[in-house]
């Protein structure tokens, strides 16, 4: 099956990430990390929106009153597309050492943030990894809890199946599990191992679409989407003009283009000067629909 994929904005992210489409806006939402960005699209008008935060922004999804809700580096923020950001919670104050990065709101209208070991300096610099200590949470009602004991080396990926499992990744072990859902406790049990050392690059972030199978952006030079089964079952790969993509969303009329983040985080002078197009938003015209979004209920 050929696919059609294109470029909808040469974004020039240093980490491009955490992509969700707003259907009552009509916009692409996602953060560049590394950039210390917000940024909104509308692909219509071609209205470019972009916010500067003090200090990293590692993920946004989408309120059900109409505003956002955000992590930062050590933080979970509420945000109105406008104006400061107001922390709600912090995360994990006694290990300073780390950060966040993964963060998705859950069909039930919490939000979910996993955290690494800290690999950005204050100036953007990347740094040395040494050890797996994060950790998955789910924060409702104002508070933050986690969910499970397992430690990660780069929490990635957090999608909901239809029949009660969390699916999840760790980057830095080229492994994506799946876990047993709790759904009154919101506790993860039962973890097993259904795609593991796929060897096109590593598993960043994901999306599900209406059909139920999990599309992963393989980044850290995989340069593709891989679209598997719940099971793990790899279904196809749909080839992408970038080395990095980092995550994905269904948006667009009907949810039918598949959009693409990336980042251009390390990556040398000369291979950007050939390959502008790294650190773009993509988009993919894949066959299948998604989703509307999940949405954060304070």
């Amino acid at each position: 099956m050929r696919v059609e994929v294109g470029v909808v904005l040469v974004a020039e992210n240093i980490v491009g990430e955490s992509a969700v489409w707003d259907d009552r806006q009509h916009k692409l939402c996602w953060v560049d990390i590394v950039g210390k960005a917000i940024h909104r699209f509308c692909p219509t008008s071609r209205k470019h929106e972009t916010w500067r935060v003090p200090d990293l922004v590692t993920s946004i999804g989408l309120r059900a009153d109409g505003g956002a809700i955000v992590g930062s580096r050590k933080s979970i923020a509420l945000w109105d597309f406008d104006g400061p950001l107001r922390f709600v919670t912090e995360v994990e104050p006694e290990q300073p050492g780390n950060r966040l990065n993964e963060g998705v709101v859950a069909p039930d209208g919490s939000f979910w943030v996993g955290t690494m070991q800290d690999n950005i300096a204050a100036d953007g610099t990347p740094l040395a990894m040494s050890a797996k200590t994060g950790r998955l949470y789910r924060y409702a009602h104002g508070e933050l809890r986690p969910v499970c004991d397992d430690r990660f080396g780069i929490t990635n990926t957090l999608i909901w199946t239809s029949d009660g499992r969390l699916i999840t990744a760790d980057t830095e072990e080229n492994a994506i599990y799946s876990y047993k859902l709790d759904r009154e406790s919101g506790l993860l049990r039962n973890r097993r191992t259904i795609l593991s050392g796929f060897e096109r690059g590593r598993p960043d972030g994901s999306c599900v679409d209406a059909e139920g199978f999990i599309w992963n952006c393989r980044v850290a030079g995989g340069g593709c989407v891989v679209r598997f089964a719940p099971d793990g079952r790899i279904d196809r790969v749909v080839e992408l003009p970038c080395s990095w993509p980092t995550s994905c969303t269904f948006g667009g009329p009907g949810f039918e283009t598949l959009f693409v983040t990336s980042a251009r985080f390390t990556m040398r002078d000369e291979h950007l000067a050939a390959n502008p197009q790294e650190g773009a938003v993509f988009a993919v015209n894949p066959g299948v629909r998604g989703l509307p979004a999940n949405r954060f209920v304070e």
